[in-house]
């Protein structure tokens, strides 16, 4: 395997919440192609799926974390996404169909989509801030 010294560098650049939207939209792509492709090996789907599965398990477990400042209903709200998420994985598994990957694709994207929103937001207050002293002083 060759590792791009450049796309490292890039990733560990990026906020924590671009990069799990990232993780997620290629979880969510793979599980897309297999969808399309389908049927697929078995391994195939299965590695795709653990892939998944060990992604939400990262996320979950940092977002539920005591040290994380997350509202406690959005870290409850995490858990039991997580917890249907798993519990879909192994449904899948044992009953694989192109369909039941639908349900894990769009919480995968819709999850991207508001991390992703979030980094926008977070961006554009930081540039706000950024413009606010110099208008001020530009007014003095």
């Amino acid at each position: 395997m060759t590792i791009n010294p450049y796309a490292a560098t890039e990733s560990s650049a990026l906020p924590q919440n671009e990069l799990e939207a990232r993780a997620l939209i290629r979880t969510a792509s793979r599980l897309n192609t297999i969808k399309e492709r389908w049927p697929v090996p078995t391994a195939e789907l299965h590695e795709a799926l653990d892939l998944n599965r060990k992604l939400w398990t990262i996320l979950v477990t940092g977002a539920t974390e005591e040290s994380n400042p997350l509202p406690l209903e959005i870290k409850q709200n995490i858990f039991n996404l997580a917890h249907f998420i798993f519990k879909h994985t192994f449904a899948v598994m044992a009953k694989p169909s192109a369909q039941s990957l639908e349900i894990l694709i769009s919480i995968n994207m819709n999850i991207a989509r508001g991390l992703n929103e979030q980094s926008l937001r977070r961006a554009q207050q930081q540039n706000e801030k950024e413009q606010a002293p110099s208008a001020s002083a530009e007014q003095k």
